[in-house]
């Protein structure tokens, strides 16, 4: 089968394309072809800086959807053509994984494996950051950075869903269509700090409920001044540039922080069946829509990586492989 192999950490060109071995499904896991797999921020920090908890080589990806060919030992509540989708198991930029059974989901009929691969990340995180995080109620005004992103975008449809005013924030005039599409009330061209001034008149000087960030350091502190008393900040920008460090006496009006890794999204396999089906229900209802940004053949990931962190691109990047051709012959 063909993946996408890190021999040495770096930039987009340490992405190689090679043939390997199909693998083998050991006790607990599934053996699942592959028809597409999402691309994420994480991925390019994992390229950088090494997979979570483990050393290179290694395969990237940890978000995927396709077709079960096969149980290993001891997995129930599966069959061999079953469509499944997952998040966080890496090697998912292959043809063919040997995935936990606990990390995959069903997919319901209606729902694209497009649709599947390019949700379960992004839209669990922002499911956990509307919902359970900080809960967004009607009336809050919110703040979410980069609005023509996949998360991005997800967030703020939630958020509107669930009755908020949103001020979205894009780094391009071209990204504004985008944020708005996704259903923002407000939309900022920013780059650094520049929209804070923006926030407080918009907001009658009192700032914003909750904030969204994941762009990193370069705006951490801006959108700690953009949130009004007892406001809360939604950090997720570990893998993009420095992490901040802050003292406690920064943290004026009583604002809160919560940074949040993605295995505090679904801490059980419950969680995990019951905020994917939440998903798939919203988009089933039309109430939530993924928008893909771009679909690149497997052996294109380096130049998906370069576009993703290009910050040029809007909606969700995609990676095909030659199962997802297969299905549409």
């Amino acid at each position: 089968m063909q993946a996408i192999v890190v021999d040495r950490l770096g930039g987009p060109d340490v992405l190689t394309a090679r043939e390997v071995p199909d693998p083998e499904p050991g006790p607990g896991e599934l053996l699942v072809d592959i028809t597409v797999a999402g691309v994420n921020f994480m991925d390019t920090g994992a390229r950088q800086r090494g997979p979570a908890g483990g050393s290179v080589p290694f395969v990237p990806g940890v978000e995927a959807a396709g077709v079960v060919r096969a149980l290993g030992p001891g997995v129930t509540g599966f069959a061999a053509g079953d469509r499944v989708a997952w998040v966080y198991a890496y090697g998912s930029y292959a043809g063919t994984i040997a995935v936990p059974a606990a990390s995959a989901v069903p997919v319901p009929p209606g729902i694209s494996d497009e649709v599947a691969a390019g949700v379960l990340m992004q839209g669990i995180t922002a499911h956990h950051f509307t919902t359970e995080a900080y809960p967004v109620r009607a009336g809050d005004v919110v703040l979410v950075h980069a609005a023509a992103g996949g998360l991005g975008r997800l967030i703020t449809q939630i958020a509107k869903h669930r009755g908020a005013e949103v001020i979205g924030v894009v780094s391009r005039e071209e990204k504004v269509i985008a944020a708005k599409e996704a259903g923002a009330d407000h939309v900022l061209i920013s780059a650094g700090e520049a929209f804070v001034g923006e926030v407080l008149r918009l907001t009658g000087g009192e700032g914003v409920h909750a904030v969204f960030d994941g762009n990193g350091e370069p705006t951490f502190r801006a959108s700690l001044r953009a949130l009004r008393r007892n406001g809360t900040l939604l950090y997720y920008g570990a893998f993009i540039g420095d992490v901040p460090t802050i003292g406690m006496q920064e943290l004026p009006r009583s604002i809160k922080i919560c940074y949040p890794t993605f295995r505090d999204h679904i801490a059980t396999r419950e969680e995990l069946l019951s905020n994917s089906a939440d998903l798939f229900a919203l988009i089933a209802s039309g109430k939530l829509t993924v928008a893909v940004g771009g679909r690149y053949p497997l052996a294109q990931a380096a130049q998906a990586h370069r576009d993703l962190e290009s910050r040029r691109t809007t909606g969700k990047l995609l990676l095909l492989t030659g199962h997802f051709a297969s299905t549409k012959d």
